[in-house]
């Protein structure tokens, strides 16, 4: 009797193949599960890939980045180079799978179906919210398209916006992901922020009472891979021969679709426990993935092994695949074992000059940042000695916030001169620079530390080991800026 309860359980509880795979998604994606626990960004050359689904690039246990980030970065570099690699990710993705991908392959979509497990009274789909699943296109095409494709053409400035004004999948995997391990942060949260994470809770809030509430009005991947839903290669189906037209597929499904299969459909499954008829099917291509059991049709018992068998095979090699990635990105991966290196350290005599160690120094940034240059030891510092009334400064400071974005090691502070004739806070204000600004102190303090000059602009290099490399009056290009990284970045 105690094995039939256990195993009425067992049949109640079990997860499905869909979840499963879910859950080995997450896995796969955020496989640097070290990360979480030293509070270090996974740099490794994986992270040149992109994964399917929404998994955001500063996750600590992300091995790849996020293919909406790439989009946006490869978007706002447009007048530089052509973001061919992305979109061609994009458009693998979308006719193989289409939104497949959102069903099966997002660790935002199962935490949100696990959000809606929650017993609480749920907000049934209706002509209202089949009317916001437009949203997200929306989205897509202000915060993802025209916002970075504006600031790259326009500013020559790299706008990644929805991931910086929206993202909750940001929001949870990167900036909550990294507060444990770095309580130094809190201190430099500001308003954008907060916004970002009200928008995070109102979201999971949402989920709660309305299934798959991101997914379904917000998600700007989901627009994307829903425009290729018709004609994807991995897809639900639908046997017209035996198709009675009795709705019960649409009406038993919590997503906004009005047929299987259209632009709001992902592919989960679900609808074929509710066709009395069999007529809906998991497929790839002309291949049957999953499909009901047919009244009175029984699989033959040795077609039934070979499918057992050969599931089996898949799930072996599937979980072998997930322990070589754990193992490689935890243990083997060189760029890994960088991670548990210590600080860099110098010797050489503290200094402003080229071979010497800048003076420690604390700033406080117009953002209410705080800056330390002794926390960048390890990466590559630049700093600027800017003034809004110097033409040739004001010039050079997006290249600098482009350095910034694009080199994951290397840190940025841009100090103002002491001599203020303009409110440097307010002229920033509308520029959606991401480098943190410092003013310098009355007694200039910043500026001789480094020892800079009443002539501007001013910049200063420094290596891994806080050492100068390059100190010097006058204007850099991005060009000049890039080579400087690369020389100091290999600077011993």
């Amino acid at each position: 009797m105690d094995k039939m309860r256990r195993e009425t359980w067992w049949q109640r509880h079990r997860p499905t193949t869909r979840r499963l795979v879910q859950v080995y998604s997450a896995l796969l994606y955020n496989a640097h599960l070290k990360g979480f626990v030293t509070g270090e960004i996974y740099r490794g050359p994986a992270k040149a890939l992109c994964v399917p689904g929404l998994n955001c690039y500063s996750c600590p246990g992300a091995v790849a980045a996020c293919p909406l980030g790439a989009l946006q970065n490869a978007l706002a570099s447009t007048g530089h180079r052509a973001g061919w690699y992305v979109l061609g990710i994009l458009l693998l993705c979308g006719v193989m799978l289409g939104r497949t991908v959102c069903s099966w392959l997002c660790p935002l979509g199962w935490l949100q179906e696990l959000l809606h497990k929650l017993p609480t009274p749920k907000l049934r789909k209706s002509a209202v919210t089949r009317a916001l699943t437009w949203l997200k296109y929306i989205v897509l095409a202000v915060f993802v398209i025209a916002l970075p494709l504006w600031y790259g053409l326009a500013q020559d400035m790299p706008l990644p916006a929805f991931c910086k004004y929206i993202c909750p999948a940001g929001t949870l995997e990167g900036a909550m992901g990294l507060l444990p391990t770095h309580r130094d942060f809190f201190g430099m949260l500001g308003v954008l922020f907060t916004q970002k994470y009200v928008i995070m809770l109102v979201v999971g809030l949402a989920c709660v009472f309305c299934y798959r509430s991101f997914c379904r009005f917000l998600c700007p991947l989901g627009a994307i891979y829903g425009l290729f839903n018709r004609f994807s290669v991995v897809g639900v189906r639908v046997d017209p021969n035996r198709c009675s037209q009795c709705g019960a597929c649409v009406r038993h499904c919590e997503m906004d679709i009005r047929s299987v299969g259209d632009r709001e459909c992902i592919h989960c499954g679900k609808c074929m426990a509710h066709c009395s008829q069999g007529a809906i099917s998991l497929q790839a291509g002309k291949l049957t993935l999953m499909a009901p059991e047919l009244p009175g049709k029984e699989t033959a018992p040795e077609a039934h092994r070979k499918q057992k068998a050969l599931g089996r095979a898949l799930w072996g090699a599937a979980l072998a695949v997930l322990c070589f990635a754990l193992l490689w990105f935890n243990v083997l991966d060189p760029a890994s074992a960088k991670e548990t290196e210590p600080r860099w350290e110098s010797d050489a005599p503290v200094g402003w000059e080229v071979g010497q160690q800048l003076e420690d120094f604390t700033a406080d940034c117009l953002d209410s940042s705080v800056f330390h240059l002794a926390e960048h030891r390890g990466e590559v510092v630049f700093i600027n000695l800017w003034a809004t009334w110097c033409t040739p400064c004001v010039h050079e400071l997006p290249f600098f916030d482009v350095l910034a974005r694009e080199k994951a090691d290397a840190a940025v502070l841009a100090i103002h001169s002491a001599l203020v004739t303009d409110d440097p806070a307010a002229y920033l204000a509308d520029k959606g620079y991401t480098i943190p600004f410092a003013t310098d102190t009355e007694d200039e303090r910043l500026f001789r530390l480094v020892n800079g000059s009443a002539t501007l602009p001013q910049t200063i290099v420094l290596n891994r080991s806080g050492e100068v490399v390059y100190n010097q009056v006058g204007s850099v290009t991005i060009e000049a800026l890039e080579a400087l990284y690369d020389t100091a970045a290999a600077e011993p």
